[in-house]
């Protein structure tokens, strides 16, 4: 899939480096609850393994991703995909992250999947301001769930109900 220049694929072992920067830049106590620490490409590829990740490719250039993973590992709940989505600073607001969006809605049809859900601090306006831009509902709010910063902020809990492809619909990827 391509938006311009940026094409959005699935991630690959040579992305390691580009991912980690952008989660040094984009993760921070205003956007997660859990700053993340300094971490090896041997421990980023454990916890994100190629092919988790959309990830929006400008030339060789990875400004941005879309991880995805289902939450539990129970049958039961084997519809859903949880979502996380960053984009470097220097490509922010270029509709990047919305290509990412549209692009997980669509893999995530091809792949079966019913729901995409994500979890968002209250606090984070521009990031609910987008998802909600992006036809995401809340379902769900805990309150006072984190201790940031000084204050209690909720954690607020959002979903998207995925369409299901049409017959010979087959988008790549």
């Amino acid at each position: 899939m391509e938006l311009g220049q940026a094409t959005i694929r699935l991630s690959e072992l040579r992305d390691a480096a580009q991912l980690i920067e952008i989660d040094k830049l984009v993760w921070n106590s205003e956007t997660t609850p859990a700053v993340l620490q300094p971490v090896t490409r041997e421990g980023f590829l454990q916890l994100n393994p190629p092919g988790s990740q959309l990830v929006a490719d400008m030339e060789g250039i990875v400004c941005g991703y879309l991880g995805f993973l289902c939450p539990t590992p129970l049958q039961s709940n084997d519809h859903v995909y949880e979502i996380n989505i960053a984009v470097h600073p220097s490509y922010q607001r270029l509709g990047i992250g919305r290509a990412l969006m549209d692009g997980m809605k669509q893999y995530a049809a091809l792949q079966g999947k019913r729901k995409l859900s994500l979890r968002v601090l209250a606090t984070n306006e521009k990031a609910l301001e987008f998802y909600r831009s992006c036809g995401f509902i809340e379902q769900g709010r805990l309150v006072e769930e984190f201790y940031l910063n000084g204050r209690y902020v909720d954690d607020i809990l959002l979903w998207y109900p995925v369409s299901q492809l049409k017959s010979g619909e087959r988008p790549e990827f």
